[in-house]
């Protein structure tokens, strides 16, 4: 169990992503309401490749500020466009009040394996960290990947590129999702060897579908260790998926605490109930505020 300081300094955050049609946006606001009373410190909205996503990006966002009240990052990515305008999108978000940034170089648009820098963009996170530095006062945060970056030739090479991001000006990593905590903690060590001085987030993902979650790990090169291919494969029910990656991911979390994480992102994949559940496990309280303003589960 968890002291009362430990419960109190744990700090939150939740990663949404931009609704695509009406009845996505519902899904979207249920999962706003109902995690915004366990008080996050920021919550996120992604972004698509190339911008695809970039008006819903904003409206989600401006809906969530403004109806929620949360302090809420943007998400930005170099792929598919200049560099004025990729600021141009910072300098929106700065527009309605939104200075923090999640800055990542992006994956490739669909239907191309590599990523291509536009002919006037930004050619890497770091090379937007530091545009991002120059033309505004923003907090911006950076991935990291504790079993390394798919492209990266060796771990070792991808500390060496989180660390020019920070160098750049990034005040805090945000993880890829991961299923060992070792891995999370032998990555933390050798990026704090490494002279990389900001914070390291572990990326929590709690697993709804099983297969799904393969698919995704599939594509970040994430390990699923055997023992979670045997523990989900005899959950029977939907309920009994739930129940076990409840208690997976809140025995994971706990033990995080315990090696002195004092932040968890959740990527909620606007499905709010698993990570209400594992937070409230974690014994992280409700704010009344937000109960009684009608932000409530």
């Amino acid at each position: 169990m968890h002291t009362e300081t430990e419960k109190q300094t744990l700090s939150l955050s939740f990663e949404f992503f931009p609704p695509h049609s009406d009845a996505a946006n519902l899904r979207l606001w249920r999962s706003v309401e109902r995690l915004a009373p366990l008080n996050p410190s920021f919550v996120s909205v992604t972004y698509g490749a190339g911008g695809a996503t970039r008006e819903r990006t904003m409206a989600a966002i401006t809906a969530i500020k403004d109806r929620a009240r949360l302090n809420i990052a943007g998400h930005l990515t170099c792929v598919g466009a200049s560099k004025e305008e990729t600021l141009d999108v910072a300098r929106a978000y700065a527009k309605i009040g939104v200075k923090r940034i999640v800055a990542l170089r992006g994956d490739p648009p669909k239907g191309e394996s590599h990523f291509t820098p536009h002919p006037d963009g930004f050619a890497s996170a770091a090379e937007l960290v530091a545009g991002l530095k120059a033309a505004g006062d923003f907090d911006i945060s950076v991935a990291a990947y504790p079993e390394k970056h798919p492209e990266a030739i060796s771990l070792q090479a991808d500390i060496e590129n989180l660390k020019r991001k920070v160098d750049a000006g990034a005040s805090q990593a945000i993880t890829q999702f991961f299923f060992d905590n070792e891995d999370f903690l032998r990555f933390r060590d050798q990026a704090v060897q490494a002279g990389i001085g900001v914070p390291i987030i572990p990326g929590i993902l709690p697993v709804e579908n099983f297969e799904k979650m393969i698919r995704f790990a599939k594509m970040c090169q994430a390990t699923v260790p055997e023992w979670m291919h045997k523990a989900f494969g005899n959950a029977q029910t939907q309920e009994e998926v739930e129940t076990l990656s409840t208690a997976l991911a809140t025995e994971m979390c706990d033990n995080l605490m315990h090696e002195g994480v004092r932040h968890l992102h959740f990527y909620t994949l606007n499905n709010p109930d698993l990570t209400y559940n594992i937070c409230r496990g974690l014994g992280v309280p409700v704010n009344g505020f937000a109960a009684q303003n009608g932000l409530v589960a």
